[in-house]
């Protein structure tokens, strides 16, 4: 269940970051994998380092904790901006 949200967050982060940064921008299906691939990053990153997974913070029945949703979310969206960002910026590179 994290992966599947920080993939969905990922997404959306590369998207929002590709709107906010003009000159990064790769079009919505350069966004949304490069948001997927850092959102998976991003989940996998927070939870090496100890941050708490759903099913870690309030024992395996109550998995879905609010607070590791929303960590979750915010991971892989800042995961999602990253990687967009390098992405970007490198094939901005490329064609000059």
């Amino acid at each position: 269940m994290e992966l599947l949200i920080g993939l969905i967050s990922g997404a959306v982060g590369g998207n929002a970051a590709g709107g906010i940064l003009k000159n990064l921008n790769q079009g919505t299906l350069i966004n949304s994998i490069a948001g997927i691939v850092g959102g998976g990053l991003g989940g996998t990153i927070l939870g090496m380092i100890g941050a708490p997974d759903m099913a870690g913070v309030a024992g395996e029945a109550a998995g879905l904790d609010l607070g590791a949703i929303l960590g979750q979310v915010a991971g892989g969206g800042v995961g999602g901006g990253v990687v967009l960002a390098i992405v970007g910026a490198v094939r901005n590179m490329m064609n000059k």
